[in-house]
């Protein structure tokens, strides 16, 4: 079974608004402790404006400083970890530190429990630490908080924790909740993988089909969903859709993981022709 990347990172960071969270201010009792809160929040934005840009070492570095000057600077610790995600979703990058990631976000959510986006993160970094159970304990009551606007992406990430730990069934309960959004495609397109694991091989077509209905470039873009949809299809015996979606997978990209994927199954298949 294939895990997904983060759909999209930096769209998860711009769920958050500038300063959208009052810090508690460590020192802020102490001489010069509302100047260090006030520095703080500068290099936080000044981060949040990098990494928006495309510079994320830089944004890490601002990300970094605000911390510093600010330990319970909530904001600061989720943009530091956003950045790793960043790095991990570069192939190769030297950068990237999941561990790294899931410390500053236990400490956000530590200085701040309202922080409902870092909860998810979190969640999502323990599944990709392979660490399900984990995941499952932060996850789940976040599908039961009201207050969470984004309820559809916990549970999406609930259900890919649940099929990481070999609970199919509870994950595809899961996952139907979270494409009651119809136009989260990742939903969809793990709710392919649920029913592709349990052997239900018209319905796993559906759900693939779903996600890549989505009329988004990110969705149309969603390579893994065209990789799994062409497997689905070679397993059913509908050979000449697979193959179209093969090779829609290798035209995304031939140097990802289900690039290669593709390109194999397509040579495959021509020597059989």
């Amino acid at each position: 079974m294939q895990t997904p990347p983060l759909a999209s990172t930096l769209a998860t960071l711009l769920l958050v608004p500038a300063l959208a969270w009052a810090c508690t201010g460590r020192g802020a009792n102490s001489p010069g402790g509302a100047s260090a809160e006030k520095q703080s929040d500068a290099e936080y934005d000044l981060g949040r404006e990098a990494l928006h840009a495309g510079r994320p070492r830089e944004a890490l570095d601002h990300a970094r400083k605000a911390v510093h000057f600010n330990e319970e600077n909530d904001k600061a610790l989720y943009l530091a970890a956003m950045v790793h995600l960043v790095f991990c979703d570069q192939d190769a990058s030297p950068d990237c530190s999941l561990e790294e990631a899931e410390k500053y976000l236990r400490r956000a959510v530590k200085v701040n429990d309202g922080f409902r986006d870092a909860k998810n993160a979190l969640g999502t970094v323990l599944i990709r630490q392979n660490k399900p159970r984990d995941a499952i304990a932060v996850l789940e009551p976040l599908t039961k908080d009201p207050a969470f606007a984004s309820g559809h992406l916990a549970w999406g990430n609930l259900g890919l924790a649940q099929l990481k730990a070999g609970e199919v069934d509870r994950a595809i309960v899961s996952l139907k909740n979270s494409v009651t959004e119809p136009r989260f495609c990742v939903g969809h397109y793990r709710l392919g993988l649920a029913y592709e694991e349990k052997k239900d091989l018209p319905s796993a077509e559906k759900s693939l089909s779903d996600a890549l209905a989505v009329q988004s470039p990110d969705c149309q873009a969603l390579q893994d969903a065209w990789q799994r949809r062409g497997t689905v299809r070679l397993k059913m015996g509908k050979t000449e859709g697979a193959r179209e979606d093969l090779e829609k997978c290798v035209v995304l990209s031939s140097k990802t993981e289900a690039g290669k994927l593709c390109e194999k199954t397509l040579h495959d298949l021509g020597g059989k022709t």
